[in-house]
C-alpha cells in the first residue's frame, strides 16, 4: 500500500503515523520492491486512456516510485508528499527527470491554486487516509484541477487497515457518484480497486464517446 501525504484531518489519519513508518524504514510499504506494488503499478499505467499527458499531478508521491513510471507518460509532472523522508527520496529517484517537480504540500490546503490545471490527476493510495467529508473536498479540488477531456485515476487497497479513516471501497464509491465524472475503465480485485474517470468537455457525455477506441475513430 502506497502511503500518501499523511495529512490529518477530523477523524483522519494522524500525521506521527507515516512519521513513525518512515523512522523505522526508509520505504515502509517496500514500493520499490514488491512485486504486488510493481504488477498495481503497471496496471495503472496501462489504464491511462491517453498515451502522453502535457501535465499531471500525483499528490502523496511517497518515495517516487508511482512518479517514475507517470513520468514516462507525461510531458510535465508535479509530485508532492507531505513527509520529508519519503521526500528525500523521492528527490533522488527523480532527478534525472528535468521535467519532474517534486515538492513539500500539506492537503488540502496546498493543493495547486486554480491557476495551475491538469489534464492527469492520480489518486493513489490516498483518499482512505480522509474521512468522507474531507475526501468529497479532495475529491472536488481534483475535479476542479482537470482541464475539459481531462482523466482522474483512483487506485486504492481494499483490505481493512486500523490506520485508515475508511475503505478503498467507500472512496470510489464517493467517485462514482461525483456528477462532472465519467467513469471508462474499472477494475477489481480483492486486495485494490481501480477507477478511471474523464471530466467531459461536453457534460453528459457518454462513456461509450470517452473509450480508447471512439478517441482512434474505431467506432
Amino acid at each position: 500500500m502506497s502511503a500518501p501525504d499523511g495529512t490529518q484531518q477530523d477523524g483522519g489519519t494522524p500525521q506521527e503515523y507515516f512519521s513513525r513508518m518512515y523512522t523505522a524504514r526508509p520505504d515502509p510499504w517496500q514500493l520499490a520492491d514488491r512485486w504486488y506494488e510493481q504488477r498495481k503499478y503497471a496496471l495503472t499505467l496501462a489504464a491511462l486512456p491517453e498515451r502522453e499527458y502535457a501535465s499531471a499531478f500525483e499528490p502523496g508521491c511517497s518515495v517516487g516510485v508511482l512518479s517514475a513510471r507517470l513520468a514516462g507518460r507525461c510531458r510535465a509532472l508535479l509530485s508532492c508528499d507531505r513527509e520529508e523522508r519519503a521526500l528525500a527520496q523521492a528527490r533522488s529517484r527523480l532527478a534525472h527527470l528535468p521535467h519532474v517537480r517534486v515538492e513539500r504540500r500539506v492537503l488540502p490546503e496546498d493543493w495547486p491554486g486554480p491557476q495551475e490545471s491538469f489534464d492527469l490527476v492520480v489518486l493513489s493510495e490516498l483518499l482512505y487516509y480522509f474521512p468522507a467529508a474531507a475526501g468529497a473536498g479532495l475529491l472536488e479540488r481534483a475535479v476542479s484541477s482537470l482541464g475539459p477531456g481531462g482523466t482522474l485515476l483512483l487506485v486504492h487497497w481494499r483490505r481493512q487497515v486500523a490506520e485508515h479513516a475508511r475503505s478503498g471501497d467507500d472512496v470510489h464509491e464517493q467517485a462514482r457518484t461525483h456528477p462532472a465524472l465519467v467513469r471508462i475503465a474499472a477494475h477489481s480485485e480483492p486486495d485494490f480497486m481501480l477507477d478511471v474517470f474523464i471530466r467531459p468537455r461536453q457534460p453528459g457525455t457518454p462513456a461509450e464517446h470517452l473509450s480508447v477506441a471512439a478517441a482512434e475513430g474505431l467506432t
